[in-house]
């Protein structure tokens, strides 16, 4: 049998369009702000980086914030991560960018527009049939008002995806504070001011990246109801719809 998801986490047909569009260089994803006449384009797909999910259990969410910072310091547990309901093989997977441009011009200054649209964790090669919202474990679809869509905050614009099993170990850099940086220690640092923090221990990673305030969990789906990709819009209009 074919998958069919609820109709309440579905994608509609315009956040859909962008999910497709946002991994298809070429495709255009609307027009630069206050210039309909010039395209926003897909210019290609990055990868980043590889992470290791060993136990099949993944957090989407931002890697701190501010309150999380003061509990920790003062040896207070911190809040739960917002960990996905559903689960995925454990394995090794790639995270990807997609990249677009939206030639601008700023007080006769002229830009690229480059930015990033989406980031993708991509599960398998098998093609998706169907985007849905992803539900936390702690989330519960039958209490969702209606037209309520869950999402994950982030105060300082960074979302993570991160190997629940080891999320203690793997965010405690991020709830530092040395010498009054922001800044983790010990991560790896990445292109694109992405970041990656390992527990060798348990052979699981974190992997930090473009999150415009938070956003919405997408599960790409496929024929068979798989996950083939979780990804992550960065704020643009239409991919919360």
């Amino acid at each position: 049998m074919k998958w069919v998801g609820d109709a309440r986490l579905a994608a509609g047909p315009e956040a859909a369009r962008y999910l497709e569009a946002a991994f298809t260089p070429g495709a255009h994803l609307g027009t630069v702000y206050d210039d309909p006449t010039t395209p926003v384009v897909v210019t290609g797909i990055e990868e980043v980086t590889t992470m290791r999910v060993p136990s099949g259990r993944l957090v989407v969410d931002a890697p701190w914030d501010d309150d999380d910072v003061g509990r920790y310091e003062r040896g207070v547990p911190t809040r739960p991560p917002r960990e996905l309901a559903v689960r995925i093989p454990p394995g090794v997977y790639r995270v990807e960018i997609a990249w677009t441009a939206g030639p601008y011009e700023f007080f006769g200054e002229h830009f690229d527009g480059i930015e990033s649209a989406a980031t993708r964790l991509r599960i398998s090669d098998v093609p998706v049939i169907g985007w849905e919202m992803g539900l936390g474990v702690d989330e519960d679809i039958d209490r969702l008002s209606p037209g309520e869509k869950p999402r994950f905050g982030a105060d300082h614009n960074v979302g993570c995806f991160a190997d629940a099993g080891a999320w203690t170990t793997l965010s405690a850099p991020f709830r530092r504070c040395p010498d009054g940086r922001w800044e983790p220690r010990g991560s790896g640092q990445l292109p694109d001011g992405c970041e990656r923090i390992g527990d060798e221990s348990q052979q699981a990673d974190l992997v930090t990246f473009t999150a415009e305030s938070g956003g919405i969990v997408w599960l790409g789906r496929t024929g068979t109801g798989d996950v083939a990709a979780i990804v992550v819009t960065s704020g643009m209009a239409g991919a919360t719809a």
